[in-house]
């Protein structure tokens, strides 16, 4: 058995595809199981690292914003798109993978469509509530299409019925246990916020997080882990130290580049502020946690806003756009929800009960049913 995976760009894409590529070498440990990607982006590292063969095709995403050096840039991935659909059909000639499963962006579309016109057996996933331009160009194409969020059902040109299978989500998420994850991270019944804004880290979520802080630092009446990213660390010790927090002085609040145990922190967490990728709100559903949404603006179709309400619908989560977020109104929902117990924890409970707490094996099962049908 061969299983041929294609997408990458961003985490977004790579993480649901190596998830659940682990979870297939898991009960197929003689499979094949390879990739196609960039040589430039993060499958790059990603992939190999994870013990994968990773090939490569030379194609990039078009630039929506209009200016000169997009147009550039523009011009250069339409030539693209013949050189990648080339070495895609090349590589599916030499690999003769047996379902060859995209997961979105731009890698995906060369690979889908030549795939599906050699007649090799093809699936989609679809992590967002809004699909993206590759999903809706290769929805009517596939054999088998799958979404995460039923929601994005009604954007798509479909020749059969599509799997809602949810995302997949780490096993180490799906796991953790509260009252064992504040234990190991020596937390006592005060509540815990939790806010990060990306590996990068966010500007806007880090300045609100500093007024935050400012806000409550001094009383210690919450515990408050905050990512700022590694471009915005340096920034917000600064912000901090402008606003006369001293860290030094707040042993409940810990600030740092990247949270390494992120699956203990929000096992714990009691409130979560954070961006709205679709891999990071089905951590949340699954943990059944209660959230304070701010999409970022910056993604294509502005997809992170419809994920958002998708749990803002269901009074899972509370959604605050960038362009109206300032520290005020962060401060003013956090101190709102905390003074609320009971409504802190209906918004969890709304949050769980719209869990897919077996993406993976849902989307294995599709593969399988590809597999028996080659």
């Amino acid at each position: 058995m061969h299983i041929l995976f294609a997408g990458g760009g961003t985490a977004g894409h790579i993480n649901p595809a190596l998830a659940v590529a682990g979870y297939i070498r898991e009960r197929h440990p003689d499979a094949a199981i390879s990739f196609i990607g960039t040589a430039e982006k993060l499958e790059a590292r990603l992939v190999p690292e994870a013990g994968y063969d990773f090939y490569t095709i030379d194609v990039a995403g078009f630039q929506r914003k209009p200016s000169f050096e997009n147009l550039k840039r523009n011009l250069s991935a339409l030539r693209k798109v013949f050189v990648s659909s080339s070495q895609a059909k090349k590589l599916l000639r030499q690999l003769q993978p047996d379902v060859v499963m995209g997961t979105g962006g731009y890698v995906s579309g060369p690979v889908l469509r030549e795939a599906a016109r050699m007649g090799f057996k093809t699936a989609i996933h679809e992590q967002n509530a809004f699909p993206g331009v590759t999903t809706k160009m290769l929805a009517p194409k596939v054999d088998k299409i799958m979404l995460a969020m039923p929601e994005a059902k009604k954007y798509l040109k479909l020749q059969s019925e599509p799997i809602i299978t949810g995302n997949p989500v780490r096993e180490a998420v799906t796991h953790a246990d509260r009252q064992a994850a504040r234990k190991a991270l020596g937390l006592d019944d005060r509540p815990f916020i939790l806010s990060f804004g990306g590996s990068l880290g966010a500007r806007a979520i880090n300045e609100a997080a500093a007024d935050l802080m400012a806000w409550h630092w001094k009383e210690g009446k919450y515990y408050h882990y905050h990512a700022a990213g590694r471009a915005g660390y340096a920034y917000m010790q600064e912000l901090l130290e402008k606003k006369g927090v001293r860290l030094s002085d707040a042993p409940a609040i810990r600030m740092t580049e990247y949270i390494n145990d992120m699956d203990l922190c929000m096992a714990a967490a009691d409130l979560v502020i954070c961006r709205a990728g679709a891999i990071t709100l089905s951590e949340l559903q699954v943990q059944g946690k209660a959230s304070i949404l701010i999409p970022s603006p910056y993604v294509a179709e502005n997809h992170q806003f419809h994920n958002a309400m998708t749990l803002k619908n269901r009074g899972a989560a509370e959604v605050i756009e960038e362009k109206d977020l300032t520290g005020e109104k962060l401060v003013g929902e956090v101190a709102r929800l905390l003074a609320d117990p009971a409504a802190l924890s209906a918004m969890g409970d709304n949050a769980k009960k719209n869990a897919v707490l077996d993406g993976n094996a849902r989307i294995y099962s599709v593969i399988m049913e590809l597999y028996s049908k080659r």
